[in-house]
């Protein structure tokens, strides 16, 4: 396994929790991770993501794990189709169930073609994967106010669902950018490379 050449950390604000992310990105990105939360139940999450040279992803295949549970989940995209396969041992919905929260249901998607305009992933509670569509598009050199709608497979944790969401990226002055999901806003603090030093709600680099 290869080294890589950077190497960030963010805590959680949201919940207790940490991610650990090892990168290389001097073409395109190649990422592997691991992040630790209390919420909705404990869990390690591990993941490895390749983009091609213009930093649209390629692969994504992710590993969550908790007490009594394991989820993997893998997208492969060629041409303008992706490939999900899931697999699955234990019971995370009886973990979530005695914890007091509703049922996850099953990991991946029962229809990948909704995902065919995404050229971005999402990874549910991630700093990094912000920086797909910043440096895809561009974004730190954009004007203030720009918006810039884009498709993603958005793969929720720690169910591992995937869902085709709409997602708006904006620039928001010098080493920020608006981050827009529904009804949810966020100014995303970059730095130079168009990684995120801080997130609002979500988390923070050390």
């Amino acid at each position: 396994m290869p080294t890589m050449p950077k190497s960030f950390l963010w805590t959680r604000t949201d919940t207790a929790g940490a991610e650990h992310a090892l990168v290389d990105d001097r073409q395109g990105l190649t990422a592997r991770g691991t992040q630790v939360a209390v919420d909705p139940v404990p869990y390690t999450c591990r993941y490895q993501l390749t983009t091609d040279p213009g930093w649209s992803t390629t692969r994504l295949a992710v590993e969550v794990e908790g007490a009594g549970w394991l989820r993997s989940v893998r997208l492969e995209r060629t041409a303008d189709r992706w490939r999900v396969t899931t697999a699955e041992q234990g019971d995370l919905d009886a973990a979530l169930t005695a914890a007091g929260h509703p049922p996850a249901g099953l990991p991946g998607t029962d229809d990948p073609d909704r995902l065919a305009d995404a050229r971005d992933v999402d990874l549910g509670g991630s700093p990094l994967f912000n920086t797909l569509p910043v440096r895809r598009l561009g974004l730190a050199d954009e004007p203030a106010d720009t918006p810039h709608r884009i498709a993603v497979a958005w793969v929720q944790v720690p169910s591992l669902l995937v869902v085709a969401a709409e997602q708006v990226y904006s620039g928001a002055g010098p080493g920020r950018i608006r981050f827009r999901s529904d009804t949810f806003t966020a100014d995303i603090h970059l730095d130079a490379d168009g990684y995120v030093r801080r997130y609002p709600g979500l988390a923070e680099r050390a």
